[in-house]
Protein backbone atom coordinates (compact mmCIF):
# COMPACT_ATOMS: atom_id res chain seq x y z
CA UNK A 1 0.00 0.00 0.00
CA UNK A 2 1.46 3.44 -0.48
CA UNK A 3 -0.39 6.87 1.11
CA UNK A 4 0.28 10.19 -1.02
CA UNK A 5 -0.03 13.08 -0.30
CA UNK A 6 -0.42 15.86 -2.21
CA UNK A 7 0.24 19.11 -0.17
CA UNK A 8 -0.85 22.69 -1.64
CA UNK A 9 2.58 24.62 -1.44
CA UNK A 10 5.52 23.98 0.50
CA UNK A 11 5.25 24.37 4.06
CA UNK A 12 7.03 27.47 5.30
CA UNK A 13 7.68 26.78 8.86
CA UNK A 14 11.11 24.67 8.90
CA UNK A 15 10.06 22.95 11.97
CA UNK A 16 6.87 21.64 10.83
CA UNK A 17 8.90 20.70 7.44
CA UNK A 18 11.48 18.83 9.51
CA UNK A 19 8.58 17.31 11.65
CA UNK A 20 6.84 16.32 8.54
CA UNK A 21 9.90 14.60 7.04
CA UNK A 22 10.50 12.84 9.98
CA UNK A 23 6.83 11.13 10.31
CA UNK A 24 7.13 10.54 6.80
CA UNK A 25 10.47 8.55 6.63
CA UNK A 26 9.16 6.47 10.23
CA UNK A 27 5.86 5.85 8.72
CA UNK A 28 7.55 4.89 5.21
CA UNK A 29 8.93 1.69 7.38
CA UNK A 30 5.36 0.27 7.09
CA UNK A 31 4.05 1.52 3.68
CA UNK A 32 5.26 3.74 0.81
CA UNK A 33 4.78 7.40 1.33
CA UNK A 34 5.01 10.23 -1.03
CA UNK A 35 4.74 13.95 -0.17
CA UNK A 36 4.12 15.77 -2.91
CA UNK A 37 4.63 19.43 -3.34
CA UNK A 38 1.86 21.03 -5.64
CA UNK A 39 2.79 24.44 -6.80
CA UNK A 40 0.00 26.79 -5.83
CA UNK A 41 -1.72 28.79 -8.45
CA UNK A 42 -3.19 31.69 -6.99
CA UNK A 43 -1.85 34.17 -4.08
CA UNK A 44 -4.29 34.60 -1.09
CA UNK A 45 -5.97 37.20 -2.72
CA UNK A 46 -9.22 36.72 -4.70
CA UNK A 47 -12.68 35.66 -3.58
CA UNK A 48 -12.49 32.53 -0.78
CA UNK A 49 -14.84 30.26 -2.84
CA UNK A 50 -12.49 30.94 -5.92
CA UNK A 51 -9.59 29.96 -4.17
CA UNK A 52 -11.23 27.04 -2.79
CA UNK A 53 -12.20 26.00 -5.93
CA UNK A 54 -8.89 26.26 -7.45
CA UNK A 55 -7.06 24.54 -4.70
CA UNK A 56 -9.82 21.39 -5.29
CA UNK A 57 -8.77 21.40 -8.92
CA UNK A 58 -5.11 20.86 -7.93
CA UNK A 59 -5.60 18.21 -5.98
CA UNK A 60 -8.28 16.49 -7.10
CA UNK A 61 -5.85 16.46 -10.43
CA UNK A 62 -3.23 14.98 -8.16
CA UNK A 63 -5.01 11.47 -7.59
CA UNK A 64 -5.01 8.59 -8.76
CA UNK A 65 -8.04 6.98 -11.04
CA UNK A 66 -9.64 4.03 -8.66
CA UNK A 67 -7.33 5.48 -5.66
CA UNK A 68 -9.03 5.41 -1.99
CA UNK A 69 -9.24 9.72 -1.38
CA UNK A 70 -9.29 10.36 2.22
CA UNK A 71 -10.14 14.61 3.01
CA UNK A 72 -9.37 15.72 5.93
CA UNK A 73 -12.27 18.17 7.40
CA UNK A 74 -13.44 19.16 10.80
CA UNK A 75 -17.09 17.94 9.57
CA UNK A 76 -15.46 14.34 9.40
CA UNK A 77 -15.49 11.35 11.36
CA UNK A 78 -13.24 11.45 14.19
CA UNK A 79 -11.50 8.37 14.87
CA UNK A 80 -9.69 7.71 17.92
CA UNK A 81 -5.72 5.90 17.39
CA UNK A 82 -7.10 2.34 17.52
CA UNK A 83 -9.62 2.80 15.49
CA UNK A 84 -7.73 4.31 12.53
CA UNK A 85 -5.31 1.27 13.03
CA UNK A 86 -8.60 -1.06 12.46
CA UNK A 87 -9.16 1.30 9.71
CA UNK A 88 -5.64 0.73 7.93
CA UNK A 89 -5.88 -2.91 8.69
CA UNK A 90 -9.03 -2.99 6.90
CA UNK A 91 -7.66 -0.99 3.28
CA UNK A 92 -5.21 -3.86 3.34
CA UNK A 93 -7.76 -6.60 3.73
CA UNK A 94 -9.67 -4.97 0.47
CA UNK A 95 -6.24 -5.25 -1.35
CA UNK A 96 -6.75 -0.54 -1.33
CA UNK A 97 -3.11 0.07 -3.58
CA UNK A 98 -2.86 3.78 -3.05
CA UNK A 99 -4.58 6.02 -0.51
CA UNK A 100 -4.41 10.14 -0.85
CA UNK A 101 -4.47 12.07 1.54
CA UNK A 102 -6.59 15.41 0.57
CA UNK A 103 -5.18 18.72 3.05
CA UNK A 104 -7.11 22.12 2.25
CA UNK A 105 -5.29 25.25 1.68
CA UNK A 106 -5.42 28.19 4.31
CA UNK A 107 -9.41 28.37 3.43
CA UNK A 108 -10.23 24.87 4.12
CA UNK A 109 -11.17 22.14 1.47
CA UNK A 110 -14.27 22.85 -1.09
CA UNK A 111 -17.19 20.99 -1.35
CA UNK A 112 -16.23 19.01 -4.12
CA UNK A 113 -13.11 17.21 -2.72
CA UNK A 114 -15.22 16.34 0.05
CA UNK A 115 -18.11 14.99 -2.52
CA UNK A 116 -15.19 13.07 -4.08
CA UNK A 117 -13.47 12.08 -1.48
CA UNK A 118 -14.89 7.86 -0.17
CA UNK A 119 -13.85 8.97 3.51
CA UNK A 120 -13.96 12.26 5.31
CA UNK A 121 -11.86 12.64 8.62
CA UNK A 122 -10.95 15.20 11.33
CA UNK A 123 -8.24 15.59 12.86
CA UNK A 124 -9.70 17.31 15.85
CA UNK A 125 -13.16 19.33 16.89
CA UNK A 126 -10.05 22.33 17.35
CA UNK A 127 -8.77 24.30 14.34
CA UNK A 128 -4.86 23.62 13.44
CA UNK A 129 -3.09 25.25 10.50
CA UNK A 130 -3.05 23.69 7.22
CA UNK A 131 0.70 23.11 8.03
CA UNK A 132 0.31 21.45 11.44
CA UNK A 133 -2.37 19.05 9.82
CA UNK A 134 -0.19 17.84 7.45
CA UNK A 135 2.40 16.64 10.63
CA UNK A 136 -0.99 15.89 12.95
CA UNK A 137 -1.91 13.24 10.22
CA UNK A 138 1.25 11.68 9.26
CA UNK A 139 2.02 11.43 13.38
CA UNK A 140 -1.70 9.68 13.78
CA UNK A 141 -0.60 7.56 10.65
CA UNK A 142 2.24 6.44 11.30
CA UNK A 143 0.71 5.68 15.62
CA UNK A 144 -1.46 3.51 13.91
CA UNK A 145 0.75 1.69 11.91
CA UNK A 146 3.15 1.05 15.20
CA UNK A 147 -0.49 -0.20 17.09
CA UNK A 148 -0.71 -2.67 14.60
CA UNK A 149 2.67 -3.60 14.67
CA UNK A 150 2.59 -4.17 18.35
CA UNK A 151 4.79 -1.48 19.36
CA UNK A 152 5.11 0.52 21.97
CA UNK A 153 4.94 4.15 20.46
CA UNK A 154 1.51 4.41 21.00
CA UNK A 155 1.17 3.58 24.97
Amino acid sequence: MKFVFPFLGRTREKYLDAGIRDYADRLARFVGVELKVLREKHGHRGPDERIRLQDADQLLAATAPGALVVALDPSGRQPDSGELARLLTEWEDRGVRQVFFLIGGHLGLHRRVLERADLVLSLSRLTFTHEMSRLILLEQLYRAWTIKAGHNYHR
